[in-house]
């Protein structure tokens, strides 16, 4: 007999900001309750934290809207950030020679679950 974990995910794509700074902030939300993981994120001193919050309070939604939880009895269950797709530009240098750019992106996922499932 298989027991069947009900889980939701939100994810956002091409986020302008590089996984490593992603997953700094996904080390502290993961196991945590939605609403301490938002206070945890609305506090951050970090970029990333506006767009992976964005991504949590989606998840809850989806959660609530798709699912029917209740969003206050939700944890993160895994959050995780992959690379996307890097743009490349130059910038000129001295003598005629030019220094690559890398401006990063990232795919970030979180997936919440109810408290009894974690």
């Amino acid at each position: 007999m298989t027991t069947e974990t009900k889980e939701t995910r939100a994810t956002a794509k091409y986020v302008r900001v590089s996984a490593s700074k992603v997953r700094q902030l996904t080390r502290l939300i993961v196991g945590r309750p939605v609403p301490d993981a938002v206070n945890v994120l609305r506090f951050a001193d970090k970029g990333a934290a506006e767009p992976l919050l964005k991504v949590l309070r989606s998840a809850a939604a989806n959660a609530e809207n798709n699912d029917g939880f209740d969003p206050d009895e939700l944890v993160v269950a895994r959050a995780w950030a992959d690379e996307g797709p890097t743009m490349r530009r130059f910038m000129p240098r001295a003598q005629g020679r030019a220094f690559k750019i890398r401006k990063r992106t990232s795919h970030i996922t979180v997936v919440v679950a109810p408290t009894e499932e974690v």
